[in-house]
């Protein structure tokens, strides 16, 4: 049986993982300067900020509740709430980068041949910041409610010191459960987890039969000049690897969070020993692992984007 040391050592190597790639991809990103940043990349920087702000505030958040003993004093229920808003914060701005990236992506690929060099609503970097802006607001508004949930219930077997913070903050007993957790908890699913997974598992679907149609298509050789076909084809393969990249992490996505949903709606903290643990390594992978699939397929993980000055 897999022990709490052990789900504790993965946890923190994968978080350091994640670290190391979060910030790799954003000095990637931020070697060709803000203002020559194009949309995708800016979405790109937002979901690196994202995890690696996840990533931090969740093994804080860990450590205190792990390895300090504090007494539930007004303050340390303060920091408490603060470090799990900043958790859930991130979490959420992950996710709904991850939302915008797919649809995104989508779009550059639908009526590609049709479009030619015409731009997109979404290649607008003025308007690609107000949308970023969105996600970012969204995510603040939709993590405010931890300020208003109380714990309740009987915690004596978890494994955490859950004297202060707890590992889920809906966690409450069958006998003594406040209708304001129950709301928030399946509100929190359903918007922040189930509804961008449908969404992701839908641009998705499209996103593959946008890409067999177009191997469908064969251009007849000498219809277009040797140069030209050249600066097209180097075009189409950066566009369809970093496609592939994009279904790829979007594939990461779904198991993730699919895997977050089945948790949170079968097993409780009360009778799951290992459940904070188990919750943190699930919802640290796709923060941890994703930069990483982005930053290969994107061609941003390379010696020259990472050394140039």
């Amino acid at each position: 049986m897999v022990s709490f040391s052990a789900i504790l050592e993965i946890t923190m190597f994968v978080s350091c993982l994640g670290f190391l790639g979060n910030v790799f991809l954003i000095v990637s990103i931020l070697q060709n300067q803000l203002s020559r940043v194009k949309s995708f990349d800016l979405f790109l920087l937002g979901l690196a900020v994202a995890n690696l702000e996840e990533i931090i505030i969740v093994n804080i958040y860990d450590i205190i509740i792990h390895w300090t003993s504090t007494t539930a004093t007004a303050t340390g229920t303060l920091a408490c709430h603060l470090l799990k808003f900043l958790t859930v914060f991130g979490e959420i701005s992950s996710i709904l980068f991850t939302v915008l990236i797919s649809i995104f992506r989508y779009q550059k690929l639908r009526d590609a041949s049709k479009r030619g060099n015409l731009s997109i609503f979404l290649d607008s970097i003025r308007l690609a910041w107000m949308v970023s802006g969105v996600c970012v607001a969204l995510s603040f508004l939709l993590s405010v409610p931890i300020f208003v949930i109380s714990p309740h219930g009987h915690t004596a077997n978890i494994t955490r010191n859950s004297s202060v913070c707890p590992p889920d903050f809906f966690q409450c007993s069958q006998n003594d459960c406040p209708t304001l957790n129950q709301f928030f908890k399946y509100l929190f699913l359903l918007v922040c987890n189930l509804l961008p997974l449908i969404i992701v598992t839908v641009t998705g679907i499209l996103i593959i039969r946008v890409l067999m149609k177009q191997r469908r298509k064969v251009q007849p050789v000498g219809s277009v000049s040797g140069s030209s076909h050249f600066s097209r084809k180097s075009t189409h393969m950066k566009l369809q690897r970093s496609t592939i990249a994009v279904l790829a992490a979007m594939g990461l996505f779904q198991v993730n969070w699919t895997l977050y949903l089945i948790f949170h709606l079968t097993l409780s903290t009360i009778e799951f020993p290992f459940w904070a643990e188990i919750e943190l390594l699930i919802s640290t992978s796709y923060a941890s692992i994703s930069p990483y699939v982005y930053g290969i397929g994107t061609n941003l993980f390379t010696l020259k984007n990472l050394t140039k000055k």
